[in-house]
């Protein structure tokens, strides 16, 4: 028996409510060896804004 763990989220419906989050978790490819990407419910992208932004000095993921 599983236990399901849906959830919705601002009209987006996630099969669970693990999401990496974009800054931690790279592209998701430097992580595949250690979580299988199709177990997470999501992951957040890189954001855009219409004008520069100071961001964080690299390297900016641990390896």
């Amino acid at each position: 028996m599983s236990t399901d763990l849906t959830v919705s989220f601002a009209g987006i419906q996630l099969k669970n409510p693990v999401i990496a989050a974009s800054g931690t978790f790279g592209y998701g490819v430097e992580f595949e060896d250690v979580v299988h990407l199709d177990r997470l419910g999501g992951f957040v992208v890189k954001g855009l804004s219409k004008e520069p932004m100071i961001g964080n000095p690299p390297p900016r993921l641990y390896e």
